[in-house]
């Protein structure tokens, strides 16, 4: 196949390709626009940003036909002897993605192209281009050489190594090697909207490549020839995270990042979580979570191993690096154990359940995340695997824990490139060759459990509690700016906005009683005009007078008083006396 994108439409965020694709024979041919991303682990690419198809057989215009019944596959007529089917549309980029601007270009390959049904994607050969707007540097796992014209020519590879490293291209960039010499290089990649954006302290530097050096030291060599660390440094583009593959890691940061590194602590573990996902996802991955394709349907049962042990990861490497320092992982690990307190779903819901969740729940919003829950494989799964880790640790005497199952199970034996999968069975081999236990009913006591208790009893065995004080923590009261609300779940029961605009409510909690729901609007509380300090003074005062507040719901306006009478409450870990400390064993750099 030959796959040939221009992004130079910055106007408009249009994307145009050309496609080449040989004839293999006659008859219906049936061409697939890529549905399933594995990012998302859901069928989240839609085609509706698919326009323009003009499809041509040896030149020789001729018309498709959509399938009745799948959006995303495109049949043709191929008569006999025909050699070449080419395809000319466009990729109308979402406007609030901001993929195609004048200074920085993003470009996911599996939204530009066709492939033809009935083969794997891995033996699909696509030689690609791309045209970039003058002057843009371009970063991706991909081999390239710039033609002589500007536009880059990718070394041809297969569809699905093609579609495992994007592109990200901008006018101000910065490549720094984390590791060198290195037989497999790794480097970070930074993409700015402005010079300042790249400039990274030398402090951090350092903390950047101790953070490779431990990862390394729990997984062993990585599974790539070479990593880039993609770090965009923009608010023009979304802060969704990251986005996982095997030789490159997609970042999407504030511009800030790394100007004012003590205001981002929410964030401090992404390329941590991004890099240990070579290994567990791309390198290793679950059985069930495989496919041939990209519009195959996956099942995401294992999402808890998957995601849930990356996050993990991504909070004891962070804390290693010194990325965070001691407290601030704890105020950090708090939060995750009050997540995970919090989640009255588990009701009716459980965390095996919750691993569908972005099958059928991506692209829509919740109104009521703690009762509907949704992917809460990902603090939850911080939990559960500190809960393996400590029993590992409580097994062995101290002497083994998360690391050894870790070095074991996704170590790559000098191998690269293709993937290996894995079972529910293939794990608790893993971890019974760590320490012998009962793994399958310890790990489904936490999959299936309906008590809080149950979710939460990694926390204990590692010798810490979950404790509230009045102050909010600074990871929580970033956490709190980040989502533009005053997070009062812990107390009344809700999250609310500068504007008295609730944005959620605690399913049966204080303010749930009272009569609130997600869309009200405060405009008063007792008594007096609403303002964010008015509601944390009556709050905190509520042991001596009870919350009143008066709020608009539609084109009604009611008063409510919220019985409750516990003050401030934010979440804190403390120490149990008279315990082994496994956490901070767990926290030391190796």
């Amino acid at each position: 196949m030959e796959l040939a994108i221009s992004a130079t439409d910055t106007d408009h965020q249009v994307f145009f390709v050309h496609e080449t694709i040989p004839v293999q024979e006659a008859g219906d041919m049936v061409l697939l626009y890529p549905e399933w991303e594995t990012g998302s682990h859901a069928p989240s690419a839609s085609a509706i940003e698919l326009a323009g198809l003009e499809t041509r057989i040896d030149g020789q215009r001729i018309e498709w036909r959509r399938d009745p019944v799948d959006m995303h596959a495109f049949h043709l007529g191929v008569p006999a002897g025909a050699r070449t089917v080419t395809l000319d549309f466009q990729f109308l980029a979402p406007a609030r993605a901001n993929l195609l601007r004048p200074d920085m270009v993003v470009l996911p390959w599996h939204r530009m192209l066709l492939y033809p049904a009935g083969w794997y994607v891995r033996d699909l050969p696509v030689a690609a281009t791309l045209e970039l707007p003058q002057g843009l540097r371009a970063f991706t796992s991909l081999a390239f050489q710039p033609g002589s014209d500007g536009t880059l020519r990718f070394a041809p590879v297969t569809l699905e190594r093609l579609v495992d490293a994007p592109v990200y291209a901008a006018r101000y960039w910065r490549q720094i090697p984390l590791d060198v010499p290195a037989t497999k290089p790794v480097n970070l990649d930074l993409v700015g909207d402005a010079p300042g954006d790249l400039v990274v302290a030398p402090a951090e530097l350092g903390r950047m490549k101790t953070l490779l050096a431990q990862t390394l030291a729990v997984f062993g060599p990585g599974p790539y020839r070479h990593y880039d660390a993609i770090v965009s440094l923009s608010d023009g583009l979304p802060h969704s995270g990251g986005i996982e593959h095997l030789e490159e890691g997609e970042n999407n940061l504030p511009a800030d990042y790394f100007r004012n590194t003590e205001q981002q602590l929410n964030n401090r573990d992404l390329v941590a979580h991004e890099l240990v996902h070579a290994w567990n996802g791309r390198w290793r991955q679950p059985a069930d979570l495989w496919s041939p394709t990209f519009n195959q349907p996956v099942d995401g049962s294992l999402l808890w191993v998957y995601e849930g042990q990356t996050e993990f990861w991504g909070r004891v490497l962070a804390a290693r690096a010194g990325l965070r320092d001691r407290q601030q992982t704890l105020d950090k690990l708090a939060m995750d154990a009050d997540f995970v307190a919090n989640r009255s779903g588990r009701a009716w819901k459980t965390l095996q359940d919750s691993t569908n969740d972005a099958i059928y729940m991506a692209g829509n919003r919740m109104s009521w995340r703690d009762w509907q829950r949704r992917e809460d494989y990902y603090a939850e799964g911080v939990l559960l695997w500190l809960d393996v880790d400590a029993r590992l640790r409580e097994l062995s005497n101290g002497r083994r824990g998360l690391d050894d199952f870790a070095r074991h199970f996704f170590r790559t034996d000098g191998r690269t490139g293709s993937t290996r999968t894995y079972t529910f069975d293939d794990v608790c081999t893993a971890l019974n060759a760590v320490a012998a236990d009962d793994w399958p009913a310890f790990l489904r006591r936490h999959l299936h459990t309906r008590v809080t208790a149950d979710a939460l009893a990694g926390l204990a065995r590692a010798g810490w509690s979950l404790t509230y004080s009045t102050i909010p923590s600074e990871t929580f009261r970033q956490d709190e700016q980040e989502a533009g609300v005053s997070n009062l779940d812990d107390s009344i029961g809700l999250q609310i906005d500068e504007d008295g605009r609730v944005a959620s409510v605690q399913w049966q909690g204080p303010a749930f009683r009272a009569g609130l729901s997600p869309g009200a609007h405060v405009i008063q509380v007792n008594g007096e005009p609403f303002s964010t300090h008015a509601l944390l003074a009556a709050v905190a005062a509520s042991a001596k007078r009870p919350v009143t507040v008066v709020f608009n719901m539609g084109d009604h306006k009611k008063k409510a008083s919220i019985a409750y009478a516990g003050g401030l409450r934010y979440p804190h870990l403390e120490r149990i006396p008279g315990t082994p400390d496994r956490l901070s064993a767990l926290l030391r750099a190796r």
